[in-house]
């Protein structure tokens, strides 16, 4: 099964994602795959990360992924993936192409494993000028069609409120 919440910061959609992925774990402990690059050294962002953690508690095994999600990602697991938007710009950061960020995205699909996305929302206003700001936009926006599409079930997230887009 994949499931995808969507939403903007703070909307909500990673305390859902992680209710939907104990929902589903059946007998298995699911694993949270963050992908937040350590290395930007942000302070803010730290903060983040711990309320998470301490959030999550036992109830997940955290696995650091930055690059490569297929590598983590194994047949019959449960999966959580917070998130795809933070992934998307470590991949960039690399200097991958967009076809490599697509592809990997491609690969994850076709993992025969239950997983539950996590993507922010961008791109609802103007373009913005700055060219390396419109390519996250475009795959990020490329990357979310992708998952919608093969998810079997899709959730919009707003103020702590999902709703069943598919």
């Amino acid at each position: 099964m994949k499931i995808l919440y969507y939403g903007g910061q703070r909307s909500g959609k990673s305390r859902l994602a992680e209710e939907e992925a104990e929902s589903i774990k059946k007998d298995k402990t699911p694993v949270y795959i963050a992908t937040y690059d350590n290395t930007y050294d942000d302070k803010e962002m730290q903060e983040r990360i711990k309320y998470h953690q301490i959030r999550r508690g036992e109830r997940f095994k955290t696995v650091c992924e930055p690059f490569r999600l297929s590598s983590v990602i194994k047949e019959g697991g449960v999966y959580l993936i917070d998130c795809l938007g933070m992934w998307l710009l470590n991949a960039m950061e690399r200097k991958l192409s967009d076809k490599e960020i697509l592809k990997e995205i491609e690969e994850v699909l076709k993992i025969d494993a239950d997983i539950v996305f996590v993507l922010n929302e961008v791109g609802s206003g103007i373009s913005p000028a700055e060219r390396y700001s419109r390519r996250y936009i475009d795959l990020s926006g490329l990357t979310g069609q992708m998952v919608a599409k093969e998810a079997d079930r899709v959730y919009h997230v707003v103020l702590g409120i999902k709703k069943r887009l598919k």
